[in-house]
């Protein structure tokens, strides 16, 4: 079993430490995305992982093994960087099995496994190349394919696509998925990039300044984000967070703009609270161009002050009680700029955070 468990890990250089006593388990066959900003302590958390950074305290088991001490090659998994480090003067079938060859095993196991890897990724007309004849999304193959003919309990990803245009990103997020449902194993994958997150993930890891702020499944991140940081990071555009106040059973925005408090939420907030309300883009539509219609709608009037035509949808910008906000028209349409539309906030997926501590007020 290739499950990883991280207890209590914590990472720092001299008195500074990055990694803040962090505890995840990480089932076996699961595919967890650690994600957040520069500096937040993903990758070193999965170089710990791969024990290329060495823990201060806590401890790391991949399977039933304590691996605090174990260097890199006995801890049985592979890595993929975002520079794929392939061999130049080698072609694909030398570098697929390079790895395997160094560890002592046969020619004919060498032989299977380069077989089986570049079948599985669809490389087998490439074994004679070398890197220079590859396009990037080929290379990318080639460095996955390298790692797959090890049978690893694991693999870490550490943003494999970063340096790919971003039509070939998304080309090679179904790559990577796929390969996820054919070589069932344990993988760990670190972006910046919260939609290779959303869809990549069977759970994401939201991380931040060394800790950990939320572990869920795509959608629940995205639809009960556990704080403001979660709701502005998960989500594109993220969401609108707005400071407000509870006066009684109202939401005030602003002097003049105020929404009812929804049902769901009226048992977590008192009278004068002070809150920051979030509603994404996606429940904030022009009347007549919106995808909601229920009986928890509030309306407001907004001026476009930007409009961005998407094709099948268009992403309106202006401000709302003093704060930038965006909402989006479905059904779109051409919009002018100092237009005045009528929007219907979608009540139901109204957030409401403590403003002295960003927790939404329904986790506490």
């Amino acid at each position: 079993m290739s499950a990883i468990s991280l207890s209590k890990v914590v990472k720092a250089y001299g008195k500074l430490e990055v990694v803040h006593g962090i505890d995840l388990q990480i089932a076996h066959n699961e595919f967890v995305v650690l994600v957040g900003p520069s500096g937040c302590g993903k990758s070193t958390t999965l170089r710990m992982i791969a024990g290329l950074e060495d823990i201060t305290d806590g401890d790391i088991r991949i399977g039933d093994r304590l691996v605090n001490d174990l260097p890199p090659r006995k801890r049985n998994i592979s890595m993929v960087f975002q520079n794929y480090a392939l061999y130049p003067h080698m072609n694909v079938r030398d570098n697929l099995g390079f790895g395997l060859k160094i560890a002592g095993q046969p020619p004919r196991v060498i032989e299977e496994r380069v077989m089986e890897a570049a079948e599985i990724l669809g490389i087998s007309e490439l074994l004679e190349r070398i890197p220079a004849e590859l396009s990037g999304g080929q290379r990318q193959r080639v460095a996955m394919g390298r790692a797959i003919v090890r049978h690893p309990e694991a693999f870490l990803f550490d943003e494999p696509l970063s340096n790919l245009d971003a039509k070939l990103r998304v080309q090679m997020r179904t790559e990577i998925k796929k390969l996820h449902h054919k070589v069932k194993t344990t993988v760990v994958y670190v972006t910046h990039d919260q939609v290779e997150a959303m869809t990549l993930a069977d759970r994401i890891v939201i991380m931040k300044d060394g800790y950990i702020e939320q572990v869920g499944t795509p959608m629940d991140v995205f639809n009960h984000p556990v704080n403001t940081f979660v709701a502005g990071f998960i989500g594109s555009p993220p969401m609108n967070l707005i400071p407000a106040r509870i006066a009684g059973d109202a939401v005030v925005l602003s002097d003049d703009v105020a929404v009812p408090v929804p049902d769901r939420l009226k048992a977590h907030v008192s009278d004068g609270m002070a809150v920051t309300a979030g509603i994404r883009p996606d429940d904030m539509t022009p009347v007549g161009h919106g995808i909601h219609d229920t009986d928890q709608m509030a309306a407001v009037e907004l001026t476009v002050e930007l409009a961005e035509l998407l094709g099948t949808e268009t992403l309106i910008y202006s401000h709302l009680a003093g704060h930038e906000v965006q909402g989006k028209m479905f059904d779109p349409r051409d919009v002018a700029e100092g237009e005045t539309l009528e929007f219907r906030i979608a009540l139901d997926k109204l957030h409401l955070f403590d403003a002295q501590t960003g927790r939404s007020v329904r986790a506490g």
